[in-house]
């Protein structure tokens, strides 16, 4: 008499088991990941939480007519900038910062009208009224906070840039601009162009 505790495996048991030890290194490495992430928000700072659960690929399709001067879509509920290429096969994904509150958002079609490498800032006059104690001028460099590159867009005082401060990605951190990393904003400047189309929704 045979125990059934010993029976030899199953094709299908046998597959099965293999296919959940091949996911469990995938599965403890995203749970680590995201436990760091967690982890430097509340060192940073405990209120405030990234949104990482819907970045994903978007298709361009069903926000822009066509792909003229390549397109840009900011997704504000999922902290992401996506771009499309004019050639339709040159796609980016980015995480960014979004604007602290929905007073400061904005949201419609706009273009970019100018790219600057090395920007300097000035606050805006709504900028001084909340924060009178500001700077009124910061020169290119470490301490601007539009990072190394900057696309002007149509909208008055609104830019896609990038910072010098990696805390801000995927967070509520600005007045009103998109942010990413300065990485990322040296390869989206390289493929944007003046009258890339841009979307925020």
């Amino acid at each position: 008499m045979s125990d059934s505790r010993f029976a030899a495996p199953t094709r299908r048991g046998f597959i099965a088991g293999t296919a959940s030890l091949l996911a469990a290194p995938a599965y403890a490495q995203r749970l680590v990941g995201e436990q760091n992430v967690l982890e430097s928000e509340r060192e940073a700072n405990p209120n405030v939480r990234r949104n990482i659960s819907s970045f994903s690929a978007q298709d361009w399709r069903p926000y822009f007519s066509s792909l003229r001067n390549g397109a840009i879509l900011v997704d504000i509920d999922s902290r992401a900038l996506h771009y499309w290429g004019p050639d339709q096969v040159t796609y980016r994904l980015y995480p960014s910062s979004i604007p602290i509150s929905e007073e400061l958002t904005r949201r419609g079609r706009t273009s970019v009208i100018q790219k600057v490498v090395g920007p300097d800032w000035r606050p805006t006059p709504n900028m001084l009224k909340r924060n009178p104690e500001w700077p009124r001028y910061i020169p290119p460099g470490p301490d601007n906070p539009l990072g190394t590159h900057a696309l002007y867009l149509s909208w008055t005082y609104y830019r896609i840039h990038g910072t010098h401060d990696n805390r801000k990605i995927g967070r509520k951190s600005s007045n009103g601009c998109i942010g990413l990393y300065n990485a990322h904003i040296q390869d989206l400047f390289a493929l944007a162009q003046v009258g890339t189309q841009v979307r925020v929704i």
